[in-house]
């Protein structure tokens, strides 16, 4: 009986688990222009823009971040492999969702400053993580919140594995955080033409105090 009980837990729970995924976002169908990114998803803008004024990590290094990790997809996970080709194995880590938040950080973030319902798989909920992350490796690891590349570094690395420098004999991932900050650097040129749509959009927001 317990058995048959558990199964059909683990049939509800798939079966939730599923309905979110559908319920998601799908990604952005162009990814190389932040215009259009939240021209699809502005209110991902709002979001964004409350952990850059929460944190102080710029918009554009935020979606770079994003674009890395998981390519904007909310619940997408490491893939699992399967031992033997038929036994499905353990994840290579617990990474989840729009950030790729690992377990033992996300409660760190979750205790410090995101609370019990913050998710991985919401939007809102990972830019905050992101700039909740850099100004903890601001204040740690003394990196300016104005330099992606190293911010994507400590990011990736940990903080201890930024300290010890790990990242210098790892050259794949010095090419990928370098990617990192070219993305976020031209993010930014492109926010700049366009940032005025997202600013002034809600009837409760108008010029000229939204404009700047």
């Amino acid at each position: 009986m317990l058995s048959v009980l558990r199964y059909l837990l683990l049939v509800i729970a798939a079966g939730v688990l599923a309905g979110c995924s559908l319920l998601a976002p799908d990604p952005p169908s162009d990814q190389s222009n932040i215009c259009e990114i939240f021209r699809e998803q502005p209110e991902w803008y709002d979001y964004a823009r409350a952990s850059e004024e929460r944190w102080g990590t710029p918009i554009a290094t935020q979606m770079a971040f994003i674009y890395r990790e998981s390519s904007f997809r909310s619940h997408v996970r490491p893939p699992r492999p399967w031992l033997l080709g038929i036994i499905p194995w353990f994840r290579s880590s617990s990474a989840y969702g729009y950030a790729q938040a690992q377990d033992p950080v996300w409660g760190e973030y979750e205790e410090d400053a995101g609370g019990l319902f913050a998710r991985r798989t919401h939007m809102k909920h990972a830019t905050d993580f992101i700039g909740w992350y850099n100004r903890r490796s601001h204040e740690r690891q003394g990196i300016p919140l104005s330099n992606p590349e190293h911010l994507y570094l400590a990011y990736h690395q940990g903080p201890a594995g930024y300290e010890r420098g790990s990242y210098r004999s790892r050259p794949g991932i010095q090419r990928i955080a370098r990617q990192v900050e070219q993305r976020a650097w031209r993010y930014d040129a492109q926010l700049k033409e366009c940032e005025s749509e997202f600013r002034c959009r809600h009837f409760w927001q108008f010029w000229p105090f939204c404009s700047e």
